[in-house]
């Protein structure tokens, strides 16, 4: 009987890869943007596995981010990594997710334990909600304070960028009967709203990373695959405002066979992690 490997390791051109080669050029690296599966272990334990290993190597100058922290609870997230609060004040004062016991504490507690800083780099999710339902001039209202919670506006959105336009093609799709009404017009923008949502997440995750990273420092940002894949997303944005960074991306995907990825798996990343499609799920 074969062996039944937890996941396979590909580089960019789907050709086999390993651990090591992925450590070394992500030590080399000034952003590591890890695209995980939000419900998946292999994905979490990896994350966990990258982050004290490039520990090991970077000691003080590592810095880890992540998307399940929302940037108005960083002084709560602050708070716990400096030991001033305990795991009941952080779960009342922030906005953790229903998974986070299981799948991402244990990186928290890492970083608490060797006093590696988290930055929490994603936009509020009330401000997203706003996009999604009034566009992006909803924001230009908000009072400075909210504002400093947001990448710079006006923000800009590419959306013939290829993740955001297949974006709005689902949504198009789904709002628009085809008559060319003026009634079909509203529906259409209405539905440019939903990728407008997903690009103010992106250029909030990148604005923070820029803000929180110093020259010789490595930052390994977490984030849903769906940020990063394609070199877009997060790293458009952050190549946008410093075209010099070195940036590694990971793709993670679930498939029935995971040593041969398909296709479309081919550009997705830098290196792509490939687990089998029945993989425990944590939620």
């Amino acid at each position: 009987m074969s062996d039944k490997p937890a996941y396979r390791l590909f580089d960019q051109k789907l050709k086999p890869s390993r651990y090591d080669k992925l450590l070394k050029e992500a030590a080399e690296a000034d952003v590591i943007l890890f695209g995980e599966l939000h419900n998946n272990p292999i994905c979490h334990w990896l994350e966990l596995q990258l982050a004290k290993d490039l520990y090991t190597k970077k000691g003080k100058q590592l810095v880890l981010g992540a998307e399940m922290f929302e940037a108005d609870n960083q002084q709560p997230l602050n708070d716990y990594l400096q030991g001033k609060i305990g795991d009941k004040e952080l779960t009342k004062q922030a906005r953790l997710w229903n998974n986070y016991d299981t799948d991402y504490r244990p990186i928290v507690d890492f970083a608490r334990k060797n006093q590696v800083p988290v930055i929490a780099s994603n936009v509020p999710r009330r401000y997203a909600s706003m996009v999604a339902r009034q566009g992006l001039a909803s924001l230009d209202a908000l009072p400075a304070d909210e504002k400093r919670q947001i990448a710079p506006l006006p923000i800009e959105v590419d959306l013939t960028l290829p993740g955001y336009k297949a974006m709005l093609g689902m949504m198009d799709s789904a709002h628009s009967s085809g008559s060319g009404s003026a009634n079909d017009a509203a529906k259409r923008e209405q539905a440019a709203n939903f990728p407008r949502a997903q690009a103010i997440k992106d250029a909030t995750m990148a604005h923070f990373i820029l803000q929180n990273l110093s020259p010789g420092q490595t930052l390994l940002h977490f984030n849903g695959s769906y940020h990063s894949n394609n070199f877009e997303g997060i790293g458009w944005y952050l190549r946008k405002q410093r075209p010099d960074l070195r940036i590694l991306t990971i793709s993670s995907v679930e498939l029935e066979d995971p040593d041969n990825p398909e296709k479309s798996s081919r550009d997705l990343a830098n290196f792509v992690i490939t687990i089998p499609a029945d993989m425990t799920k944590t939620y």
